[in-house]
Parts: structure tokens; sequence; C-alpha cells
């Protein structure tokens, strides 16, 4: 069941509206015997950029998949944009949005039909002018009208960035995004969500196995281990606690059972 009284379960008092992008308290999630996600609380600002890092079954897609509202939570609660998720949750979904490379779009739908399936869903006005916006914005006019399925894997992730972009969300929540792309297109993805961030004021939350990348766009780092949380703070710091000069670094000794300060 899931807990929705504070004072009742010994949760935190929610966080003001407005004063966090997220607010996830005490988060737990049981299938069966397996904690995917155990007693996880984090809160988000507005307009940052936080990694969440860990290795497979972590509970990194797990908790994004319970801040978006697809999967419930057994318990603790969660606060999106100032609504209660997943109860607030028509409330809030036209205001964020997701990606990843995981999830296929229809391939035998052109871009331009699958973006505006997309923007029909989020009631997005005079959605021509966003779609043509957008392919302008992310190098997409050339293949508008080309079967999804037809696309090479960077091309497939730049229409998932539209798709994700369609409805300017204030809230991003991002898994793996550039997966399986060549640097050069890959650091095409990053530079494009600095420049949406900044221009938008979003907030995003960003699941990624790319250390260099979460150090490049992060202001913050989450790093998750078997469904709890190891370590929270700016990549700087963690770096610093771990005695290490990059995350790569600290993510083998968390993954490897190893204590900070370096220790071999």
């Amino acid at each position: 069941m899931i807990v929705e009284d504070a004072a009742l379960s010994g949760l935190p008092a929610a966080d003001p509206a407005g004063s966090a992008a997220i607010d996830v308290a005490h988060l737990v999630k049981l299938y069966k015997t397996t904690r995917a996600v155990d007693d996880v609380s984090f809160r988000i600002r507005p307009g940052s950029i936080t990694g969440l890092l860990g290795g497979n079954g972590a509970g990194k897609t797990t908790t994004i998949a319970m801040i978006m509202g697809l999967v419930l939570p057994t318990s603790g609660r969660i606060q999106v944009l100032g609504c209660s998720m997943p109860d607030q949750s028509a409330e809030v979904l036209g205001r964020m949005n997701f990606e990843s490379p995981y999830v296929d779009m229809p391939m035998r739908l052109t871009v331009r039909q699958n973006l505006t399936i997309f923007g029909r869903l989020y009631a997005v006005e005079n959605l021509p002018g966003r779609i043509e916006k957008l392919a302008a914005d992310l190098d997409l006019s050339d293949f508008l009208d080309r079967a999804n399925g037809k696309l090479s894997a960077g091309q497939k992730t730049r229409v998932a960035l539209a798709k994700a972009l369609i409805n300017q969300p204030e809230l991003l929540l991002l898994d793996e995004p550039t997966a399986s792309l060549d640097p050069d297109t890959a650091d095409w993805i990053r530079r494009h969500l600095e420049t949406y961030r900044k221009a938008h004021g979003a907030t995003i939350l960003l699941a990624s196995h790319n250390m260099l990348e979460v150090e490049r766009l992060c202001d913050r780092v989450i790093i998750m281990k078997r469904g709890r949380i190891e370590d929270d703070d700016s990549p700087d710091k963690i770096m610093a606690r771990y005695n290490r000069t990059t995350l790569e670094e600290v993510f083998l000794d968390v993954a490897r059972g190893r204590v900070q300060e370096g220790t071999p």
C-alpha cells in the first residue's frame, strides 16, 4: 500500500510547491521478495541537472519509472513539480517528458507522423510549427518523412530527443540518452541538452553509465547500489571523498565494495 499520510507514516513533510522539482521520501519498491528500490530519499532543485548512477540492477530505471507514475511504489512518497505522484499525475504529466534509446517509436510511421502523434497527446499548440522548429534545431529536416525503422542509431536518438522535447517540458527524465552513439553524435546530444536547460530553466534527471557525460553535464550525482543510495553530492566532492580523479574510478570503487578514501 502506498503511504500517503506523512504524519502517520513518519515521512518528512512534503516539499512546499515549487521549491523542489522532484521530492522523493523513503521510496520502496518490492517485487515479491526483491527490494528493487530500498528506502530512497532525495530532493532535486529546479533548473539543475542530476546524474543517477549505478550498475545494472541498482534501481535507477525503477526509480525513474516511479517518478513518472508508470510503476506504483510499495511505500514512500513522490512529489513532482509540486504534485503528488501518482495521484495527481494528470496535473503534471504534460509538464514532463522522458527519453530512452531502448524505447522505440513505431517503425513504420515516419518521423513527422510519430512527432505528430506525441504532440497531439500533449495537446501542443501550433504542432506543425513546433515540429519544424525541432527539425531545424535537431537536424531532422532531411528525414522527417522517412520511416522511423529506416533511420540510423544516431538519427533515431535525435528523433527520440525531439519527442521528449515536443511539449517543452519543465522536467526531463533521461535513461542512457547517448547509449551506443559515436562520440560526435553523443557530444552533439549533450550540447543540445545543456542549451535546452539554460534556455528554458528545465530540470533534468539523467540515468547513465557514461561517467564522462555525467561529469560534464551534472551539478549533482546520486550513486545507487542494490536499490539504496550510496552517495549523493557534486561530482567534485564525491571524487575528492573517494580520493579519485574521475567518476569512473568512484563507480568502480562502489561497484566492487571499496570504502571511501580510495582504499585499494
